[in-house]
């Protein structure tokens, strides 16, 4: 009897599609691109096809019909490599995992009541913003639908019930949610934690509820963050509707099937405008028919919807941005005229400023030992990782963490268990001076670098080193602002430097936005207080503030392209902060480039009005794309559909109709070198209009333009233009990130002034 239970389970465990004994392979989630035209008619549906034909039913997860043809499945690696080979399969690609990027915003962006923008298109009334993030958290004031109108009649989505969420969640507001799990539940050993996690739309994280809430949340009087911000809580779009698709789960991110999955129902679902702060894990940018995000950003934007990703959180770092697709708006962070200050004093009269969100009780002046774990040279205890700190070395003091390698709320729970009454955190060389707010557990601020190298040689020198830390609350009006973010992803684009990215930055730094009740402000299982709001940073919380701005635009003129909208807002930016300077790099304390800030800082009042477009169809993607050595099934893989690449003459990647121009050269050649750029500018503001070309040349670069005036009439509302961008090597100066920056301005006496940044550089491409 044993002996042939023994050969039953043998036979189970040889026969699972999840265990490969004879390969020694554990089976995985592959994502499959087929060309859908090719299924035999003898099958009703293509599931009927995939399941008879690739693999089996009970392995498949998402079956894509609309932004993508095919299914995921979890198969093994030769499983999958012996299904490349199917005349059918035009790509395959292993599911990744993604992270995360993570209320005076909006007048800081040029957004006033009864006026502008705001007025002109009725708050984006009837625009449907869809998320795709952690979900949502739906009892929040932000998602009120008090007073809105009927859900509109396009709409298609559905309201999907799940752990504690029903159709009674939805409402006139969020009009649609759901949720996407099979790719997770498949990755995850025992599936998705059910203990700190909803099997729903419900948000257990809260980014989802904070990033829909910052494009879209209704106003909210009294809102705060434990006392910081307070004031009224409003999103860019406060009439803007919502719907919610869950992509992210708590502490497991987010995977590459789901996501195409939600891009999928997004569309058929008829949402206008698809917000995205999600990005690359692993640190690799993947050609764009292997990103799925790209992918599902083309599906959306080849359908008229306006897609908003963030650039990512690894600035200042050169080549960090993420979401490089060029039909994808790409956002930066940059900060707001709002801060909360925190001053370490020192026990020789010194007071250094940082900043901080600790709500509890204040120190009240009262000076303490100050240490740092560093000195003693572990790199753990400096950094204040768990089990790091030697209670008899910090019990009664404030102890000093460096920033990096865990959560900056984490560290001053690190300091707690080991008996310190509080912390400062002091950024390493990387972060510079770059500050974000946190609601800390214990008293904490957060230091620049600067500042932090002082108070450690402070704490190292004095016999009898003392700190306190003065909590300052919230204070406006700071200048200057914006500052680019230090953390704010930068170029140039490591895919093709001819398309700058990012494109622009939006306010990400420090944001007041809707929180779940399932985690306290900082996230940590630990943390047991509730906040209906909560300040977060990240390029997550600049990316909202475009998706709502594109639904304000959206609502004012419905007849934009994706492509017009971002021009609108790309052409029309701040490169000035309130100080009436250049914008300051917040890593170095310089000015910044276009790599840093893309085309400028979003300025919504002037992007209702921009005078000129550059307007990209759905064929210049694909020219686009085989510019840049695509053939036509691999551009196939992104755009569904077969499509045919010029034969006699090669195009070129800069003449994407782009609202900034890249001049690239080869490092090889020496002299004067020429590059000519052709645009085309659409009129979308008086048909009467004549527009003249003002230059901004590097040094050893001469930009001319032809023809220097551009005349539009009611009969005539495009017209083409060539940049001429000569080098000459010995004098040109390329400075430290290898480029030198222009402009192109286009200015018609009046209100008008279209702006394109122009970046010559000398690079080889690979």
């Amino acid at each position: 009897m044993a002996s042939s239970i023994l050969a039953l389970l043998l036979f189970f465990f040889l026969s699972s599609p999840f265990i490969s004994f004879a390969a020694g392979q554990a089976a995985k989630t592959f994502i499959f691109r087929v060309d859908g035209g090719s299924m035999p008619s003898v099958f009703p549906t293509h599931y009927h096809w995939y399941s008879s034909e690739f693999t089996q039913e009970s392995s498949i997860l998402h079956v894509y019909h609309t932004v993508f043809h095919g299914f995921s499945a979890v198969v093994t690696p030769d499983e999958a490599d012996s299904l490349r080979s199917h005349p059918a399969v035009l790509a395959v690609f292993e599911d990744r995992r993604r992270e995360l990027h993570t209320t005076r915003s909006p007048q800081f962006l040029g957004l006033e009541n009864q006026k502008g923008l705001w007025s002109d298109s009725d708050y984006g009334s009837d625009v449907i913003i869809g998320v795709l993030d952690t979900g949502i958290w739906p009892e929040r004031r932000s998602f009120s639908d008090l007073n809105l109108g009927p859900v509109p009649k396009r709409w298609r989505g559905v309201c999907q019930s799940g752990t504690r969420f029903g159709p009674r969640n939805c409402n006139r507001k969020i009009v649609g949610a759901r949720f996407f799990a099979k790719g997770q539940q498949a990755a995850v050993i025992g599936g998705i934690n059910k203990t700190v996690e909803f099997l729903s739309p419900r948000d257990a994280d809260g980014h989802g509820t904070h990033t829909a809430s910052t494009a879209a949340g209704r106003h909210a009087f009294k809102a705060s963050m434990s006392g910081y911000a307070s004031g009224i809580a409003k999103g860019v779009a406060p009439k803007a509707r919502i719907a919610a698709y869950k992509v992210c789960w708590k502490d497991s991110g987010c995977l590459d099937s789901d996501i195409l999955a939600a891009f999928d129902a997004a569309v058929v679902d008829g949402v206008d405008v698809i917000s995205i702060s999600i990005g690359g894990g692993d640190g690799i940018t993947s050609p764009y028919y292997l990103d799925p995000i790209a992918i599902g950003s083309y599906g959306a934007a080849s359908r008229g919807i306006f897609v908003s990703s963030s650039a990512g959180n690894e600035g200042p770092n050169g080549m960090s941005v993420t979401n490089l697709a060029p039909w994808v708006t790409t956002v930066g962070a940059g900060t707001i005229d709002r801060n909360f200050p925190a001053d370490a004093v020192l026990g020789d009269g010194h007071r250094l400023g940082g900043v901080s969100l600790y709500a509890g009780v204040p120190l009240k002046g009262r000076m303490f030992p100050v240490v740092y774990p560093g000195n003693a040279g572990m790199s753990s205890a400096s950094l204040c990782m768990e089990n790091s700190l030697d209670p008899k070395h910090v019990r009664g003091k404030i102890v000093i963490c460096d920033r990096g390698s865990s959560p900056r709320v984490a560290k001053g729970l690190v300091v707690k268990k080991a008996g310190g009454v509080g912390m400062i955190l002091a950024n390493g060389a990387s972060n510079g001076e770059g500050l974000v707010g946190d609601a800390h557990l214990i008293p904490a601020c957060a230091v620049g670098s600067n500042e932090g190298d002082r108070i450690k040689a402070y704490a190292s020198s004095h016999p009898n080193p003392v700190a306190s830390i003065d909590f300052r609350g919230t204070i406006t009006g700071i200048k200057p602002a914006p500052v680019i973010a230090s953390f704010s992803g930068r170029g140039p684009n490591g895919l093709n430097p001819e398309i700058l990215k990012p494109d622009l930055i939006a306010p990400g730094v420090n944001i007041l936005a809707a929180w779940t009740d399932a985690v306290g402000p900082t996230g940590l299982p630990s943390d047991p207080r509730k906040t209906e709001f909560n300040i977060l940073s990240g390029t997550s919380m600049a990316c909202p503030h475009v998706s709502g701005a594109a639904a304000l635009l959206k609502s004012a003129h419905p007849n934009w392209s994706p492509a017009a909208i971002r021009s609108a807002m790309m052409t029309t930016t701040n490169l000035v902060d309130n100080s009436n300077r250049s914008l300051i790099d917040e890593s170095t304390g310089k000015s910044g480039t276009p790599y840093d800030f893309g085309s400028g800082h979003l300025n919504l009042g002037r992007a209702m009005d921009p005078g000129l477009v550059y307007d990209i169809t759905n064929d210049d993607y694909i020219t686009f794309l085989c510019s840049i050595g695509y053939g036509p099934k691999t551009i196939q893989v992104i755009t569904r559909t077969p499509v045919r690449c010029p034969t006699k003459r090669k195009p070129s990647p800069g003449n994407l109709n782009y609202p900034s121009i890249t001049a690239m050269f080869p490092t090889s050649r020496r002299g004067t070198l020429s590059k000519t750029i052709i645009r085309t500018a659409t009129n979308v503001g008086q048909p009467e209009a004549v527009y003249r070309a003002r230059i901004e040349s590097p040094r050893g670069v001469t930009i001319t333009v032809k023809p220097p005036r551009l005349v539009f009439s009611s009969a005539v509302k495009r017209r083409s233009y060539a940049v001429t961008v000569t080098v000459d090597t010995k004098n040109v100066v390329l400075g430290e990130t290898g480029a030198a920056f222009g402009s192109v301005t286009w200015f018609d006496g009046g209100k008008h002034v279209v702006r394109s940044p122009v970046v010559v550089t000398q690079l080889d491409m690979l």
